[in-house]
Parts: C-alpha cells; structure tokens; sequence
C-alpha cells in the first residue's frame, strides 16, 4: 500500500456512500443540509452516524434541538442536488418550492424515499468534521424506490 494523499485519496473514493438532506429545527427556525457521510451504526437501539463539517450553520439547530430528520435522496438525485448543494445560513428558508412536514424532529422531505426521526446520543469531533451518533426512534421509506448511491474519485475532498 501506498502512503500518499492522491493514493489514500483514491482508496477512500471508493466507499460507496448515500447522500440524504439532514433537516433540523429548533425554536421555530429550521434548515437542512445535503449529507453523504452515514451509516447505520447498529442494530438496539436501531442507530445510525452522521459526519457534519465544522462551521456548517444547521449546527447550531441540531446542537440545541438534539434532534434531525435524515431524508434519504432517491436515484435521481439532480433535484435535491441543486435545491440544497449551495447550503443555507440559517436567516433563509431552505425549504421553498419544496414539499414539507413536520415533525418533532425536523422537517420532512415528502420527496424523499425515507425519512428517520434521529434523537442524538453523542457527537465527537474528528479533523474536519463533528460525527454524530444518533437513535433513529422514527422512520417509514418506500421499500421499492432506490437509493442514489455515491462514490467519489477523491476521498478527501467532496
């Protein structure tokens, strides 16, 4: 194996991931976000993890709420791309033209293919980035739709 960043780069490239919008409120401001780092982190309690860029507004919301709604994007992910790939401060309403719900976790994205309603458990720093482990104590998805699954040529970068 080799030890350089372009080799590592490629290595972590491919690990297939998803990509979901990660939608919090808190105090009658919400947001939402384009994720693509989690993963189902066990079976009891049902949980997953979330990996959230330093700085990113939404977390000051799910800081404070503990609470978010991961809306999992379905194969044809160009729709959500564009809508959420700029991001939002929190002062902008993420959610025009979009079809809402809402729920005690965050808003959810009636588009999307599932929905879990996450409470959080624990979060931890590592480099860049805030990893969140989080019970997924609601959710419901359409057992026939396909996930949009995501690879990277680089790793270590998005």
């Amino acid at each position: 194996m080799k030890s350089d960043s372009q080799h590592i780069g490629v290595a972590i490239g491919r690990m297939p991931s998803g990509c979901a919008i990660l939608t919090c409120a808190h105090e009658g401001t919400s947001s939402g976000m384009l994720v693509s780092w989690m993963q189902q982190a066990c079976f009891e309690p049902p949980s997953i993890t979330v990996a959230l860029l330093a700085g990113r507004p939404i977390l000051s919301l799910l800081e404070r709420s503990s609470r978010f709604v991961l809306n999992v994007i379905g194969e044809n992910p160009t729709a959500m791309f564009k809508h959420f790939g700029k991001g939002f401060s929190l002062e902008e309403d993420a959610f025009v033209g979009l079809s809402t719900e809402a729920s005690k976790y965050g808003p959810v994205l009636t588009d999307a293919i599932a929905h879990m309603g996450c409470h959080v458990v624990s979060q931890m720093s590592v480099g860049d980035h805030l990893v969140f482990a989080a019970t997924v104590e609601a959710g419901e998805g359409d057992i026939e739709a396909k996930p949009y699954v995501h690879i990277r040529k680089d790793g270590l970068k998005y």
